[in-house]
């Protein structure tokens, strides 16, 4: 095809692939305790007497330890003072030392016993006060928050979201290292899948693909999402709950990403399998426009919903909207990245946070039509010193795509 979509097969694609894989630098022990030494500094500015982290990506970016939520409680308690603690069951405690990057003491429980009074016990040990300040990840179970909350009166429980927040929304350089390593791969997928399109392709062999693909590059596993939309379905911004078959001349949607060492891709291209006719190249074109003008609103000191205002000044000037009214914009235009795929900082109405350097984030302004099609052009960029930059090459146009 002229844009280059189609016309490989998919085991000539994975070869070349696997015969150009990526290596990468996972985060080392010294960038852990710099990111624990930041965090005791805020509790310390903010009267914080101790942290729990449960088994979120929280916990992996201040200690390296990847844990997975289940019934039974795993965490770590950070103090002020510095001490790190590992909250888990016993049974489990020589599984978790083969995991461990920083060292901590452990806090065992046994499995008749209620985890979040070891939590609790151990946490107020860290202040002399009559009153211990335990912050708390914002993403703990209700379960473990409200028992922690009734267990004593003199340990005050506050939400760390703002704390946790305020290490993780400005990346080192080993984590921009990470993200464009992670989303230089996505695009190489991105470009390989493109040319296995066909004709009467099922959108689950495309996701096959994706899996595959993202392996071959080296990526932790398999895609950690895979929305794949033909046609009128590429409207929905999250998908259809059916699969799909390509046809000739069709709107093309394809949205993924995995993750390296845990730091996540994430890019959509949008394009057609054929001829473009006038109407999809219009959205296209306007839908670039407006990725151009959130990317150039992102400027240092500007507040993080710049970029929003200024995608959706340019949509609604072509008659679309206004606000979340589809034909239009129906949701934010980007999202920040990291361990998580969606974190802090948004790129939304009413995120008046100023933009610094070491922030980054998706500039996606999708454009759906209903019953029609819809374009999403999504790549990430990071705030420098000198301003925006990208981590990936945008789509040049309509007919280059990829």
């Amino acid at each position: 095809m002229t844009n280059g979509v189609g016309g490989s097969t998919a085991a000539t694609e994975l070869a070349k692939l696997t015969s150009q894989r990526y290596q990468a630098v996972a985060i080392g022990l010294d960038e852990y305790q710099q990111r624990i030494n930041k965090l005791r500094t805020v509790m310390l500015a903010t009267g914080i007497d101790a942290l729990y982290l449960d088994a979120t990506t929280s916990l992996r970016y201040f200690t390296g330890l990847q844990c997975y939520a289940s019934e039974r409680l795993h965490g770590a308690i950070i103090s002020a003072s510095g001490e790190l603690l590992y909250v888990v069951p016993a049974f489990e405690q020589q599984k978790i030392l083969a995991g461990i990057v920083v060292e901590g003491r452990f806090v065992l429980w046994e499995e008749h016993e209620d985890p979040t009074a070891a939590v609790a016990s151990a946490a107020m040990k860290f202040t002399p006060q009559a009153c211990c300040q335990l912050a708390i990840d914002s993403q703990t179970p209700f379960y473990t928050a409200s028992r922690l909350q009734a267990f004593d009166v003199n340990l005050v429980i506050s939400n760390a979201e703002e704390l946790i927040a305020s290490c993780r929304r400005i990346k080192s350089n080993a984590e921009l290292a990470l993200l464009r390593q992670a989303k230089a791969i996505t695009l190489r997928v991105q470009q390989a899948v493109a040319k296995i399109l066909r004709p009467g392709i099922d959108t689950r062999e495309v996701q096959s693909f994706l899996d595959k693909a993202h392996i071959a590059c080296g990526m932790d596993g398999r895609s950690t999402f895979k929305i794949v939309l033909f046609g009128e379905a590429t409207a929905y911004p999250h998908g259809v709950p059916y699969p799909q078959q390509l046809v000739e001349n069709d709107m093309v949607l394809i949205d993924t990403g995995g993750t390296l060492y845990g730091y996540n891709s994430d890019i959509t291209r949008s394009y057609v399998l054929g001829e473009a006719n006038a109407r999809q190249r219009e959205i296209w074109n306007l839908e670039q426009e407006a990725q151009l003008a959130a990317f150039n609103a992102a400027q240092v000191g500007a507040p993080c919903s710049a970029p929003d205002l200024a995608a959706r000044a340019v949509i609604e000037a072509a008659g679309f909207g206004p606000g979340y009214q589809v034909p239009g914009l129906p949701h934010r235009t980007g999202h920040g990245v990291g361990l998580d795929i969606h974190e802090h900082p948004y790129m939304v109405k009413g995120n008046d946070l100023p933009l610094e350097p070491g922030m980054c984030f998706s500039i996606e302004p999708m454009i759906c039509s209903y019953g029609e099609f819809g374009v999403r052009l999504e790549d990430h960029a990071y705030i420098t010193a000198a301003g925006p930059k990208w981590f990936t090459k945008p789509s040049q146009s309509m007919d280059d795509p990829l």
